[in-house]
């Protein structure tokens, strides 16, 4: 893993799902000194449990997912609004993700795997794979191409940005290849997890089945990890350079 990130950028497809997948890994950053952006495809309009009108899930959940982000220490965040359950890795959307690049000049980019996990579906998510396929695109090569979406530099002044690292969470087991020790930002996930309530409200149960889900990785990946680490994130890491 590299170690002189001082920038990093988040891209996921729906508010939560951050939280969800690597907030642990999050708050080791930003208490390392890391600068970390959000950049959210969809404001999860499609989302809910409750009886929370339609035409106010998005701002809802925009608010949760600020709230979310600020117990990380991340106060950097980008929503491009795209319709929940509609997500495709179009040219349109690979050029809104290469903006977000371009401006935050990350040395590390988190989203999430284009491949379907077939042990627990609901990590691939249609929107979460097509989320993941745009923001590879959008790495590799458009952000990094001065001719890629050239509205970019001519109009906005967003010079080109290679991404060394890209890290992808939801993968396939065989694919991880990197892990985090985050039993000591637990508490740190559980927090931002309890902010986006319209999602967690309804469980009473995440208290435990969190730490389960870690441990389990933990057990699964052990051989990825320090001597006595129990609870872990999963990623695997591509080189971008």
């Amino acid at each position: 893993m590299r170690s002189d990130v001082t920038r990093a950028l988040v891209v996921v497809a729906h508010p939560d799902d951050v939280d969800f997948a690597a907030a642990g890994t999050v708050a080791s950053w930003t208490a390392a000194g890391v600068a970390v952006a959000y950049c959210l495809v969809t404001s999860g309009d499609a989302g809910g449990f409750d009886d929370t009108p339609r035409s106010e899930m998005a701002g809802l959940r925009e608010a949760e997912q600020r709230a979310a982000a600020a117990a990380l220490g991340v106060t950097d965040l980008t929503f491009l609004r795209h319709p929940d359950g509609e997500v495709a890795p179009t040219l349109a959307l690979r050029r809104d993700i290469s903006r977000v690049v371009r401006r935050v000049r990350p040395q590390r980019v988190l989203t999430q795997s284009p491949e379907v996990f077939w042990e627990r579906i609901a990590v691939s998510h249609p929107d979460h794979r097509a989320t993941g396929e745009a923001a590879l695109a959008a790495v590799y090569p458009d952000a990094r191409n001065p001719f890629a979406h050239p509205e970019l530099l001519a109009d906005e002044g967003l010079e080109a940005w290679a991404v060394p690292e890209t890290w992808l969470a939801g993968c396939p087991p065989e694919r991880v290849n990197h892990v985090v020790d985050v039993g000591p930002t637990l508490d740190a996930k559980l927090a931002a997890l309890r902010a986006h309530r319209s999602q967690t409200a309804h469980r009473d149960d995440l208290e435990t089945l969190i730490p389960g889900l870690l441990a389990r990785n933990g057990e699964r990946f052990a051989h990825l990890a320090a001597d006595g680490v129990r609870y872990v994130e999963a990623f695997q890491v591509v080189d971008t350079s």
